[in-house]
């Protein structure tokens, strides 16, 4: 089906969505359980969001279930940003999305922090400019949840590559987003 997808038949993504659904779930669950309280958008919108514009791909080159995951990952992150960014238009910069990273991701060890998404965007984007892997290896590990191995699968690099360049992404944005 994905390579279906791939090949241009939208039709398979139809057939694709229920058979990878309940992991979208799981993954925008995980992530919005992250989000500030009363935090408006739910996972099954995020997810609906997700396919609309995973509708709208051309060109889509799926190698993979992870790299199928990774551009959700991808189009879920630009909707949370996009979110925030519409929220804080409308409350004039107040109330900024927070979100507590845990030790995996971006913390210091026994020291959760929480981190105002848009601040995240920005500093992947800059990290992106710098080291595309480490930013890409962020998106798919915080965003999607993937393991190191499903990283390692949707990159074609090795798992200890992702390790590598997962510790010193997570060191760097730990540096911009604390100055």
């Amino acid at each position: 089906m994905l390579r279906d997808w791939s090949g241009g038949n939208r039709a398979a993504l139809e057939e694709l969505m229920p058979l990878v659904y309940d992991e979208l779930h799981r993954q925008a669950e995980s992530f919005l359980r992250r989000e500030r309280p009363d935090h408006t958008l739910q996972a099954t919108a995020l997810i609906n969001e997700t396919y609309l514009k995973l509708i709208d791909q051309r060109d889509v080159n799926l190698e993979s279930r992870a790299h199928f995951f990774a551009i959700a990952a991808s189009l879920m992150r630009r909707i949370l940003v996009d979110y925030a960014r519409l929220k804080n238009r409308d409350k004039r910069g107040g109330g900024a999305i927070k979100l507590t990273l845990e030790e995996a991701s971006l913390t210091v060890v026994g020291n959760e922090r929480n981190i105002d998404l848009m601040a995240l965007d920005e500093a992947l984007t800059r990290l992106e400019k710098l080291d595309e892997q480490q930013a890409r290896i962020v998106e798919l590990r915080y965003f999607s949840g993937l393991t190191l191995e499903e990283t390692a699968e949707a990159l074609k690099i090795s798992r200890t590559t992702v390790i590598t360049d997962w510790a010193m992404a997570r060191a760097w944005l730990h540096r911009e987003l604390t100055r």
